[in-house]
């Protein structure tokens, strides 16, 4: 860039050469090498502007590949409950487009910034050295388009800041919308999510051409400033050649000069126009560099207090070394406390069966984020093997529970893609083809086209409810942790189906599980059974015991079976 603009720098001298020399002493044997030296200039500017965008947009590219990845890691490094407040449209702007505002800003916009300045100074510095006073008009038209930007950057700032987050609930207006469009056939709502997404629409639409408005109440300005600049150039420089500056004792210069003189002030024309628009960009870019900073600021609540303070080594390496197949399953809640829960007492041994009954809102899946650490306990401990959770590393505690949530949730992968989740190098496909047959998966899925190789759409669309649970279960099963829990994970199976699975799970030893259910038929073989009222262990014991008892299981016996 630096070279490429030197050679601007030279190109006028030489037409002040052929103008004074060749023009007007006539001295025709100069012709030939400044005109070849023209030919330089144009084809070393070729080959350094070339270098030059090459560059600067494999730089950009990478900047903003980097900070694309970092910022994803960043957002998987941070804990469930920021996720509990935001909402998936906001990040997806900030992931692509305030990440593609700051790719502009660091590539494109970036080196004209630095061009700019290059520019400016270097055509001061040969402005200054011909002709000072004539130097003085190009500087004066320089400062004032700086303040005119200045200004305009002020108003774009608040302006861009608006328009990003406008963008955001537009985008999570549209991305909720798609994902429960069945949802919006079926009660005939699709006028009101039209209406609702046209005022998202019209207020970007509005904050959009206020930018406009700002943009062209400025950049005029700016226009005007550098169209007088030439003129006003010209008749003072006309008049210095004709009459001689009055301020420097009458001193002359040539047409040459006036002629070099005016192609410096053309040069620095451009950097003046570009202000305004850079501006423009720089507003942008510093609006997403904040909203990115509201992500960055934020820490996770869940720590792997296994790797704190262990900077040199990798957590993956750490998490490693204390295999999730070396636990035996022994879990223990010990006066545990966390929203809805209050001092939760429990214990179940390695390969036994636990069984969670309660009401909606009790605090059955509670339990289950406990486990897996989505969230930290706020009284008691939680221990597995003896260990507090929280001493576990992360990825191999998580990596120990297999769950069937009650929230199914299925990329859009092949089935078998779906199943290897989180182990895709390490299961073999006779693994897969079992944990369908156990999951009683292999029904539906050998009637496809593709079997197990086929792509189902995203969150599993195409299958049923129950087809939907059976792939989930026939995940869990395949990945043969020390626990395994199902949250109300047979609701959409029919009967029949439903004891066949019980069955397999009733089979499956050295697994410690734990079954979440409305349905006693779901739990009854449970080496205990625990009932929640309002967040507490109302009752505990085995089907026999508790229905003896006459209570809460009692009565959710009699209903479902009576």
């Amino acid at each position: 860039m630096i070279a490429g603009t030197m050679l601007d720098m030279i190109a006028p001298k030489i037409v002040q050469h052929i103008t004074d020399d060749v023009l007007v002493a006539h001295k025709m044997d100069l012709l030939t090498p400044l005109l070849l030296g023209i030919l330089g200039i144009g084809v070393g500017r070729c080959i350094f502007q070339y270098s030059k965008e090459f560059l600067c947009d494999w730089a950009g590219s990478k900047i903003a590949s980097e900070i694309r990845i970092n910022l994803f890691q960043k957002i998987q490094s941070l804990s469930a409950n920021f996720f509990d407040g935001i909402n998936s449209g906001e990040l997806m702007s900030r992931v692509k487009d305030d990440v593609d505002s700051i790719w502009n800003i660091a590539a494109f916009m970036g080196i004209l910034m630095a061009e700019v300045f290059v520019r400016v100074v270097s055509v001061l510095y040969f402005m200054f050295s011909m002709n000072v006073w004539l130097a003085i008009i190009p500087t004066i038209g320089m400062i004032a388009s700086a303040l005119v930007a200045y200004l305009m950057e002020r108003k774009l700032d608040s302006l861009f800041g608006a328009v990003a987050q406008e963008n955001s609930e537009m985008n999570n207006t549209a991305a909720e919308n798609l994902a429960g469009v069945r949802t919006v056939k079926a009660f005939a709502r699709e006028g009101f999510e039209i209406n609702k997404f046209h005022k998202h629409n019209q207020k970007y639409y509005e904050l959009n051409i206020d930018l406009s408005r700002v943009f062209v109440r400025f950049n005029p300005i700016i226009q005007i400033i550098t169209r007088s600049l030439t003129v006003i150039t010209l008749l003072v420089g006309g008049f210095f050649v004709m009459k001689g500056n009055p301020l420097a004792s009458g001193e002359k210069i040539t047409i040459g000069q006036l002629m070099a003189f005016l192609q410096y002030a053309g040069n620095i024309v451009w950097p003046m126009e570009m202000l305004g628009w850079l501006a423009n960009g720089f507003s942008q870019a510093k609006a997403s560099v904040k909203r990115l900073d509201k992500i960055y600021e934020q820490m996770p609540q869940i720590k792997d207090e296994s790797v704190l303070g262990n900077t040199d080594e990798d957590p993956e390496f750490t998490a490693a070394l204390i295999s999730p197949f070396d636990l035996n399953g022994d879990l223990t809640f010990e006066h545990v406390s966390y929203g809805i829960l209050k001092d939760v007492s429990f214990e179940i041994k390695a390969g036994q069966t636990l069984g969670i009954m309660g009401a909606t809102g009790s605090g059955k899946t509670t339990i289950i984020n406990l486990i897996k650490r989505m969230y930290d306990v706020k009284e008691g401990s939680i221990k597995l093997d003896g260990i507090d959770i929280r001493e576990l590393p992360l990825p191999t505690l998580r990596k120990a529970v297999a769950c069937v949530m009650q929230d199914i949730f299925l990329f859009s992968d092949t089935i078998d893609g779906n199943i290897r989740l989180g182990a895709k190098e390490s299961m073999t496909t006779a693994e897969v083809r079992a944990a369908l047959e156990a999951s009683h998966s292999a029904e539906f899925v050998d009637k496809m086209s593709d079997r197990e190789m086929t792509v189902i759409g995203e969150r599993g669309v195409g299958l049923s409810g129950g087809q939907k649970q059976r792939i989930t279960i026939a995940r869990a099963l395949a990945r043969k942790t020390p626990i395994l829990v199902l949250d109300d994970s047979t609701s959409a199976l029919d009967t029949e189906t439903e004891q066949e699975i019980q069955g397999v799970l009733a089979d499956l030893s050295g697994m410690t599980k734990i079954i979440i259910a409305h349905r006693i038929s779901a739990v009854r073989k449970a080496n205990k059974i625990i009932v929640l009222e309002d967040g507490k262990v109302a009752e505990c014991g085995t089907h026999e015991e508790l229905l003896a008892k006459g209570g809460l299981y009692k009565e959710t016996y009699d209903s479902q079976y009576v």
